[in-house]
This record gives structure tokens, C-alpha cells and sequence, in this order.
């Protein structure tokens, strides 16, 4: 198996096609990248913007280029020597009319050959939840009626601009008659002869009769545990395999499918064992990926989760979560916080999920006369629900394994002992099923349940914590991110290198990424807001000025005034987080571009909080106030305030830059194989999606790096710019392809510093045999800064020193970034590393 030295995340659709990604090529070279990491490439709704809408597994989609486009880029990519890696999407396809194969068991409900390929529940008829209204409602409008099909000329019920065909029973050998309908009761009583029924959006997430990603009904779980399902749904993948045009898969929610091992397993099998094979999974607190699986690892997120030790003043979070509770109104309390998300989801955004669970669960107890009530029982899955502290356990239709088993006892004891314990002979009846602890006439009900069960924690997990929570704890935006732990928690040097030897020991070929289209905000944003915790008195004195400023804009409504203080807390923060580096108040062009994105931004979170407004049912005058507000804040003629916050917000600019190159320097050098999210080279300062999506400046990104004269420190430019960066992740990853075996097996030997400005460093050491490459690079340099990025001063290093071991001390090293040589003996002294520069160090 190759395994790569670098991935580059390419976002294929907006305008992003494979000619233009094959252009690309030449650049991606010259950057050192050894792989191109592609978003799903198969056919996706008309119109995607993401690829994960998949409605033709089989087909390439003809939007981005289709084969022949793909044919071109993959050959412009082997003649550079560079791999290629595909997103794949085994978990769900669209539920759309343009996926054939829905069409096809819309059509023929359970007769279709596709009916089993679905996680559709053929106990009752199939839920088609696209409608405004209720069936009864838009029947009653004239909004439905019965046409021929545009495409098929077959009889279809008509809904705007989607035909929806009527199994053939219902209408052959009198098909002229039922193209004329128009009594209602006629239409309604054909609607009742259809094997699905259409029914409002609204009623979705209570009455749905197909597993769905997440909360979105548009995307239908797909049963790939079926080989034959497989097969069908991975044919093109394991031709593109097998031709050696593709050298690696990460497969999209691996925790969403009813057995991930077991799939895994065969996909490994299929593949074959040169593929290299990542998974998209999110690991809890102290959780790893499965020894068993036959994968090189995940696509990163924890390791995004570990940097923030490395850049966060632990010693100061106190200070900044007091400010953030007398914002609030009062302490803030992060368990009972997660419970009432935790809550919501079970009790409305998974009604329906949750309702079958508790069929199944008093289906098993009636044949198994286990004694135990409704109520009761609903009470016991609740609780178990809300308790669940990772995504899932991976248990099969045997039951769960050791692992599985211990953190199911581990989690029940914890619902027992609460203050919210539930009746413990339903909890225990629920544990039994979970375990497989039940008699052979249920055991393959015990098994669904299993099943089912595991598949709604992850998005209960999900929903709850990234998706609501994170919207609504706004103490620190950087914490809130995919992958973080809800929770307060330590933030220390010695568990991030505790971190990293378990990285190097259980998972040294998966993905290290900083951004990806998914996190909340791109890795340049993150650095920046890293450095709030540093400074949390003036931070809170600058948003208590900034609403003083804007206080005119607050809008009293019924329901309390919009936005309210923590809303508006989360506005400013945002604004820090996603101002471009060059951007002056003055700018009215930049400002207009700036509101666009944050505007969208600023919807987004409100409806993700839930509290006041939510997708489902949006609170307009709410919505449109804190809009308002928002908009205000970038209006060019708001120059009192926009002058204050540029100015305050540089140190934080400047900080937050030198954190960017630490975070950078970390990534590349740190166990794991290091992941470029599209432009990330450069500065990545978006927000949550879409605008994480967005295609980067790849005209002036290879302009840079085709620059004959090496970007510097000492001008302050190169850093605003994002030259630097680029031109430091070009040095280390072209290092990096000269000694993969360093860096992929290498030791991490952690190294400490002495003395005044010991906490400002972080420093560590990769080695293997004679070879060793030591990194040392800044940290918590908000309050010396003071002078801004170009000056050095090297004073406020004095009396620190890094303390070497013997296998690293008495030899001579060069400065992979400076070309600077020199010889080390059994220290280093801080005074000949400027506080704003880093330093990799490798072996003469």
C-alpha cells in the first residue's frame, strides 16, 4: 500500500470541473503533495453543491465532466506521479425522482428489484415527505393533479415540478380514464391505491418509513450490508480500484451503516490490500477506532480537537467563562446544557426514530413476556439515549463485543445513578436486548433494535452537540468545532503529546486536517479566535463597548430583545474570526462582500441554536432584527464602530497568524499523514457552510509559489498575505516526500522548555535511526506582539532554554525553513528563535 505523504482536498461542482482540477496538477506538484483528495465525483442531484446527493453510483457525473473529463484528470495526475483519493458514499443515495432507482420502488413499491436496497419500512406503505402541506391540504389547493410524466408519458400524480408514477396496477388498461380525473375523491382514492403515500415535510421526523441521514429526508439510507446492494452500489468504485486509477477511498458517516466492521471487511476484501482506505468518523473523549477495522485510520478530526491544547490558555478559560456566564445572565451549566439538546433531539427531531425503537423494544418484551410497561420502557430508552457518550458501539445480530459491552455497563451505571434514573427493571430489559441477552424466539428482533439503536446515536450525538449546542455556547468559538469534546476540559502540552504518541502507536497513516468542508469554521479563523483566551478581561470590555456602540439596533420584541447579549457576544466573535486580514473599515467594496457571507452565517447559527427560530419554523421578526443588527455592523457608515474594532482586533490579527504557522508546522510534522483543504495553503478565514465551500484564489496561489524570491519573516506582508504560510507548507511537505519513513514511523519525543517563557513553546522531535528532525514553535504570543509580526525580539526569550536528550544533543542540524546550519549541544537557547518564527531542525 502507498500511503500518501500529503492529500489536497479538492470540492468538485460550483465550477470546480476535472479540466480545471487537472490544470491544478502542475501546482499540486510543486507543492509537494503526493495525493489529490477528491469530493464525491458520482452523479448527484441537479444542481448539488457537495456530491453527497448521489443518485447514480455507477455513472460519473456529467456536471463535473463525467468519464471522460475524470479520464484526463486521473491521466494528468499519473503522469505527475501524484495518487488519487475518492470520497465515497456507501451510507445514502437521494431520495430524489432523478435516482433511478428510487423512481424504480416508487413506481413498483415492494416488487421492485430495488425495494430491498433501501432501509425502507415495507410494513406500511412507503412515506414520500415532499409536500408543503398535508396530502388533504394541497389536494384540497388544486395543487395536485394526475398528468402524463414529461419523461415517461406514464400516468403520475403532478406536484409542481415533480411527477411522481403511479404503480402500473393502479392504472393500465385504463389509462385514459385516469388521465382525466379530476374529482378530488377520485385522486384521493388513487392516491390510497399507490404503495407510498405523499405527505407534508413537517411530519418527517414522526412519521417516516425509511432510515434517513441525519435529519435530512432527502437522503435515503442505503443497505449496504446486502452483498448484493454492494455489489450494485460499488461496481464503477472497484473498477476504478482495480484499473489502479484510484489509490485510496474515505468513506463518507462509516457509523451511519448497520455494521461498519463487517463492511469495512469487505470493501478491504474487494479493494484489495494496496488500496489505502480512511474512514470519516468522530471519536469521543479517550475513544480510538476499532483495532479490528482493516483501515489506515480517520480523516482527521480529532486531530483538530488535540491542536487546541496546544493554543489555548488553559490558565485564563476561568476568567473567559466567568465573563461569558455574566453575559449570559448566569453560571452556565455545560451538562444540563447538553441534556436539554440531547432531549430535543429525542423528543422531536427523532420522533420517529425514537418511536420505532420503542415498537421494537415492546414487540420483544410482549414475546418475551419480560413485564415491563410502555411508559416505563420509553423512559429507560430516553435516558440511555441522552446518556450515550460516543457516536456508538459496533455491535453485529450476535451482540456486542467486550469493548461494546464494557461501555454499555459503564454508560447504564451512570443512568442508574442519576438524578434522572429511570425504572431499573426497563432500563435492564432494554441493556439485555442491547447485550443479546434474550431467548432465540426474539433474537432477531433484539438484533433490529441493536441495529436501529446504534444508527440514531450518532446522529442524536451529532444534532445535539455540532448542530444545536455549538450554536448555543458561544464562550469560545474555536472550542466549537466537529470532533471537540461539549464538555470543560483541561487544555495542556502534556496531553497533546500524549495525544500524538497514541496517534503515532494506533493510527500513524490517517488523515491529520485542520480544515475540511465540514468544520465550523476554516483553520485560519480557528487560530485567531484560539487567542480570545488569552486576553479575557479586555475581550469582554470590548464586546460591552461594541454594544454600547450598536445598542440603537437592539430591537424589543415579545419574546425578549433581538439579539440578546449572548447572541450578540457570538456576532462579534464570529466577526473576528472571519475579517480578512487586509480588510480596512473603509473598504466599502470589501465590506459588501464581508456582509454577504456573515449574513448567511448569522441565519444559519440562529436556526441551528433552536431557542428562538428553527428551519422547520422560522421566528421572521426575530430573524429579520438580528440581521439587522448584523448588517449594521458592516454598513459603511457605522465608521465609529468599525474603526474601534479594527483597531483592537490587530493584536489578536497578528496572534492569531503565528498560531495559523504553529498549527501548520504541527500538522506537517506531527504523526499522521497531513490533509490541505483547498487554498488552506493560504488563509482559510470562512464559516460554516456553505462558505467553506467556496473555491479559493488558485490564480494567485500558483503565482505565489512560482515566485523565485522565498517569501520572509521580517516583512509583515507575507504573513497578511498568507504567502508565507504557503511558502512554509511547501518547504516541509517537498521535506517530507525526501523521508516519508521519519515522519510516517518516526519517534515523538516530546521536549519541555526551561525558564521564563517556557509556557510560550512548544517543541517535540520525530526520529528514527540516525535521522531526527526537531520542531520548535511559538504559542500564546498575544501579550508579545506588541511590536508586530516583523520585529523580533528575541529580549523576551532570554533564559529559556529546551533541554535535549542525548540521542538529539552534540550534532549538527539545519533549519529547514531558513537554510540556516548550525550545532546544537545539550540545549537550545530560546534567544536565537524570534518569538514570531518557528524552527524544523533536521540532522547534518
Amino acid at each position: 500500500m502507498k500511503i500518501p505523504t500529503a492529500t489536497y482536498r479538492i470540492q468538485f461542482r460550483n465550477g470546480m470541473t476535472f479540466d480545471r482540477a487537472a490544470a491544478l496538477v502542475p501546482y499540486l506538484k510543486r507543492l509537494g503533495i503526493s495525493h489529490l483528495y477528491a469530493s464525491p465525483i458520482f452523479t448527484a442531484t441537479a444542481e448539488s453543491t457537495h456530491g453527497y446527493d448521489v443518485t447514480d453510483a455507477n455513472e460519473i457525473d456529467p456536471a463535473i465532466g463525467g468519464r471522460e473529463g475524470f479520464d484526463r484528470m486521473a491521466k494528468t495526475l499519473k503522469e505527475a506521479g501524484l495518487g488519487l483519493i475518492l470520497d465515497i458514499v456507501p451510507n445514502h443515495m437521494a431520495a430524489s425522482l432523478e435516482n433511478a432507482w428510487w423512481r424504480d420502488v416508487i413506481e413498483h413499491g415492494e416488487k421492485s428489484r430495488y425495494a430491498r436496497h433501501f432501509d425502507i419500512n415495507w410494513s406500511r406503505r412507503l412515506t414520500l415527505p415532499f409536500l408543503g402541506d398535508t396530502f388533504e391540504a394541497v389536494l384540497e389547493n388544486g395543487e395536485i393533479s394526475v398528468k402524463a410524466d414529461p419523461k415517461t408519458g406514464k400516468p403520475a400524480f403532478a406536484y409542481y415540478d415533480s411527477y411522481y408514477p403511479l404503480t402500473p396496477e393502479s392504472w393500465q388498461g385504463r389509462e385514459e380514464e385516469v388521465l382525466k380525473l379530476t374529482d378530488k375523491a377520485q385522486i384521493a382514492a388513487l392516491h390510497e391505491q399507490q404503495p407510498w403515500r405523499l405527505m407534508s415535510w413537517r411530519d418527517a421526523p414522526r412519521d417516516l418509513s425509511y432510515r434517513r441521514f441525519f435529519e435530512i429526508t432527502g437522503l435515503v439510507g442505503v443497505r449496504v450490508e446486502d452483498k448484493q446492494v454492494f455489489d450494485d452500489t460499488h461496481r464503477l468504485i472497484l473498477e476504478l480500484v482495480h484499473s489502479g486509477v484510484v489509490d485510496g477511498l474515505r468513506v463518507d458517516h462509516v457509523d451511519g451503516l448497520a455494521d461498519p466492521k463487517a463492511y469495512l471487511d469487505l470493501l478491504r476484501q474487494e479493494a484489495g490490500p494496496d488500496c489505502y482506505i480512511t474512514v470519516e468518523k468522530i471519536l469521543g473523549k479517550n475513544e480510538q477506532i476499532p483495532e479490528d477495522w482493516p483501515i489506515s485510520g480517520t480523516t482527521g478530526y480529532e486531530f483538530i480537537e488535540s491542536l487546541s491544547d496546544v493554543l489555548v490558555d488553559d490558565e485564563q478559560l476561568d476568567a473567559l467563562r466567568a465573563a461569558w456566564d455574566k453575559v449570559v445572565g448566569k453560571p452556565v451549566d455545560m451538562r444540563a446544557e447538553l441534556r436539554a439538546a440531547k432531549l430535543l433531539m429525542a423528543d422531536k427531531n427523532f420522533e420517529g426514530e425514537f418511536t420505532t425503537l420503542l415498537h421494537l423494544a415492546m414487540g420483544i418484551a410482549g414475546a418475551d413476556n419480560a413485564g415491563v410497561e410502555e411508559n416505563a420502557v420509553r423512559g429507560a430508552l430516553r435516558e440511555l439515549l441522552v446518556a450515550f457518550p460516543v457516536y456508538r458501539t459496533y455491535g453485529t445480530t450476535a451482540g456486542l463485543p467486550p469493548e461494546g459491552l464494557a461501555l454499555l455497563q459503564k454508560i447504564v451505571q451512570r443512568v442508574k445513578s442519576s438524578a434522572h434514573a429511570p425504572d431499573t427493571q426497563a432500563l435492564d430489559f432494554l441493556t439485555d436486548i442491547l447485550a443479546g441477552n434474550v431467548s432465540d424466539r426474539v433474537a432477531g428482533d433484539a438484533a433490529t433494535f441493536r441495529t436501529r439503536f446504534q444508527q440514531l446515536t450518532g446522529p442524536l450525538m451529532a444534532k445535539s452537540v455540532e448542530d444545536t449546542l455549538f450554536f448555543r455556547q458561544n464562550m469560545e468559538l474555536a472550542l466549537n468545532e466537529v470532533g471537540a469534546e461539549p464538555m470543560p476540559r483541561t487544555f495542556s502540552l502534556n496531553r497533546f503529546h500524549a495525544e500524538m504518541k497514541t496517534r503515532l502507536e494506533r493510527q500513524p497513516d490517517a488523515l491529520s486536517g485542520t480544515s475540511t468542508h465540514d468544520t465550523k469554521r476554516g483553520e485560519d479563523a480557528r487560530a485567531r479566535l484560539y487567542t480570545l483566551t488569552e486576553a479575557p478581561e479586555q475581550w469582554a470590555e470590548c464586546v460591552a463597548r461594541w454594544r454600547q456602540m450598536n445598542q440603537e439596533k437592539v430591537v424589543q420584541l415579545d419574546d425578549g430583545a433581538a439579539p440578546k447579549p449572548a447572541v450578540a457576544w457570538m456576532l462579534y466573535q464570529a466577526l473576528v474570526g472571519v475579517w480578512p486580514t487586509t480588510l480596512r473599515p473603509d473598504d466599502e467594496a470589501g465590506l459588501k462582500a464581508l456582509e454577504e457571507r456573515f449574513l448567511a452565517f448569522t441565519e444559519k447559527a440562529l436556526r441551528e441554536a433552536k431557542l428562538r427560530t428553527n428551519w422547520g419554523d422560522s421566528n421572521d421578526a426575530y430573524e429579520t432584527a438580528v440581521l439587522d443588527y448584523a448588517r449594521h455592523l458592516l454598513s459603511p457608515a457605522n465608521q465609529t464602530f468599525l474603526q474601534d474594532f479594527y483597531r483592537t482586533i490587530q493584536p489578536f490579527v497578528r496572534a492569531g497568524l503565528i498560531n495559523s504557522l504553529t498549527q501548520t508546522i504541527i500538522k506537517l510534522t506531527a504523526p499522521g499523514v497531513p490533509d490541505i483543504y483547498q487554498g488552506s495553503e493560504g488563509l482559510n478565514f470562512s464559516l460554516v457552510d456553505p462558505d467553506n465551500r467556496r473555491e479559493p484564489d488558485f490564480a494567485t496561489l500558483e503565482q505565489w509559489l512560482a515566485d523565485d524570491e522565498a517569501p520572509t519573516t521580517g516583512n509583515e506582508q507575507n504573513w497578511l498575505s498568507g504567502e508565507l504560510k504557503q511558502h512554509v507548507t511547501a518547504k516541509l511537505l517537498r521535506f517530507r516526500q525526501q523521508k516519508p519513513m521519519l515522519f510516517r514511523r518516526g519517534d515523538y519525543l516530546p521536549l519541555a522548555a526551561t525558564g521564563k517563557r517556557a509556557e510560550n513553546v512548544i517543541a517535540y522531535a520525530r526520529a528514527q535511526d540516525e535521522e531526527a528532525l526537531i520542531v520548535i514553535a511559538p504559542r500564546l504570543v498575544l501579550n508579545a506582539l506588541h511590536e508586530g509580526l516583523a520585529q523580533p525580539q528575541l529580549a523576551r526569550w532570554s533564559e529559556t532554554e529546551i533541554p535535549l536528550p542525548a540521542s538529539l544533543a552534540n550534532r549538527r542540524y539545519r533549519d529547514i525553513l531558513s537554510g540556516e546550519e548550525l550545532f546544537l549541544t545539550d540545549r537550545i537557547s530560546m534567544e536565537t528563535v524570534d518569538c514570531c518564527s518557528s524552527v524544523v531542525l533536521v540532522t547534518l
